[in-house]
């Protein structure tokens, strides 16, 4: 499917639970740097996204969190209890497989097309009790950011049947 075609359906998803959302359409990006002269002006927090998987258990793990940390995979993977190392990135294949979207896409609303619960999510625990007005995803394109209230986005990952693993990076 199309990133347009996912993209609607996607803000057809959230209109269904009632969830208010904002966009900012901007060119094509494919890092956080790239995307936030586009997106400075908003109030809340950017996110980046990472889609994972486990070396050993073949699990698979899509990891959001600020814009500005840094994340070490093996501290992550030793958190997670998977064992040092056993991190990986995934291949776009399998991203695209499970999430609907490709490389530079990689976004937590994607969580709406993983219909078999194959994917742990790990969020961030700073955008969802920071106080952050908004928290700005891809809405299954890197052609535009989407915020939505802090409180909204858990209703959207509980709805997807998904359990968040909070997790702090600081």
């Amino acid at each position: 499917m199309a990133p347009s075609e996912l993209r609607t359906k996607l803000e057809e998803y959230l209109k269904q639970l009632n969830i208010e959302t904002v966009c900012v359409e901007h060119p094509e990006v494919f890092t956080v740097e790239e995307m936030m002269p586009h997106v400075e002006h908003l109030s809340g927090v950017v996110t980046k996204n990472l889609f994972l998987k486990d070396k050993k258990k073949k699990g698979l793990w899509l990891v959001s969190t600020r814009h500005d940390r840094q994340v070490n995979l093996n501290d992550l993977a030793k958190k997670l209890g998977v064992g040092s190392g056993n991190l990986r990135f995934a291949d776009e294949s399998i991203m695209l497989e499970k999430l609907g979207v490709g490389q530079g896409c990689a976004t937590a609303l994607a969580l709406f097309c993983d219909k078999e619960k194959s994917i742990t999510f790990v969020l961030d625990n700073d955008l969802v009790n920071g106080g952050h007005e908004r928290v700005y995803f891809h809405p299954m394109t890197n052609a535009a950011t989407m915020g939505l209230k802090p409180e909204d986005f858990l209703k959207f990952v509980e709805v997807t049947g998904h359990e968040p693993i909070l997790q702090s990076f600081e």
